[in-house]
């Protein structure tokens, strides 16, 4: 990945305190989606890895993975399926493989599904999503593929936030260290 993209997505990214009500701060990626280089160059960067592997889709939960999966898509030449939350007010038509996720790291569960017709047997799958901490998403996203009886060849990220371990399992290649994103300075969100 060139070095530059690596610093216009630090450079682009910032850290949003919510409010009183929030313990967490909340991350900011709009400014990445406004850069026209940053997106020309997010799809190529994301897929790079893979390309030897030959993936034929590329699958990315809801709701970052619409942009970035078509980005990745575009950039293999092959098609993109969508992965989509239950209850967020999108229903797929027709038959759906759904998964339900680990908690995540606020704890919350997400139910996530694949058209049918958009993944099969010998799909060979390319998961992306803009961060990854727990996995959680990303694991029922593989477990979906499994069951359509799809080949996961790995996942791309934007953002790797999780332990070593938990990238070598879910074949992790990632654009950025969460490190590199710490808010300076530290921030202390019960300050009075």
């Amino acid at each position: 990945m060139p070095a530059e993209l690596s610093e216009r997505l630090v450079e682009l990214f910032r850290w949003i305190d919510p409010g009183p009500a929030s313990d967490h701060l909340v991350s900011d990626v709009a400014g990445w989606w406004r850069d026209p280089a940053v997106l020309a160059e997010l799809g190529p960067a994301l897929v790079a890895p893979f390309r030897a592997a030959r993936p034929t889709v590329v699958v990315a939960p809801a709701v970052t993975g619409l942009i970035l999966g078509p980005l990745a898509a575009t950039a293999l030449g092959v098609g993109f399926a969508p992965a989509y939350k239950a209850g967020d007010g999108r229903v797929p038509a027709g038959p759906v493989s759904w998964a339900q996720s680990r908690p995540d790291f606020r704890g919350r569960r997400v139910r996530l599904g694949v058209r049918d017709a958009d993944l099969g047997r010998g799909d060979r799958v390319l998961v992306v999503d803009d961060w990854l901490t727990t996995g959680a998403q990303v694991r029922a996203t593989h477990a979906i593929c499994a069951a359509r009886g799809a080949e996961v060849l790995g996942t791309a990220v934007v953002v790797r936030d999780c332990p070593p371990e938990t990238a070598a399992e879910l074949r992790l290649h990632a654009l950025l260290d969460a490190a590199r994103l710490s808010p300076e300075p530290p921030i202390d969100l019960h300050e009075g």
